[in-house]
């Protein structure tokens, strides 16, 4: 009988320490949080730094000119018409130019 009480006592040790290790609380780093605000503090600037640049760069690309071509000659066989549309004479979606 004793040796089965002092199995007991050891398993229910083994569990009582397997439980305490288990529960304890991780350490924590008191650098990483200077760090992580410090990449932080970082990222934030470049993404500052990339919008402005991107600002100034479609600023500049959009105000200078485009080249304007010649209109194509207007081909007699682009706009048949063998019927009168219900709108009028040109497509509904048609601009004329004077």
């Amino acid at each position: 009988m004793s040796m089965a009480t002092i199995r007991s006592n050891l398993l229910r040790a083994a569990f009582r320490g397997a439980s305490r290790n288990s529960a304890q609380p991780k350490r924590g780093f008191s650098s990483s949080a200077h760090d992580d605000a410090l990449e932080t503090a970082k990222w934030e600037k470049i993404t500052y730094a990339g919008i402005a640049a991107c600002t100034t760069l479609a600023f500049y690309n959009l105000s200078k000119g485009h080249p304007h071509h010649e209109e194509p000659p207007a081909y007699p066989y682009l706009h048949i018409r063998n019927k009168e549309f219900p709108w009028g004479p040109d497509g509904l979606f048609e601009v004329k130019h004077h």
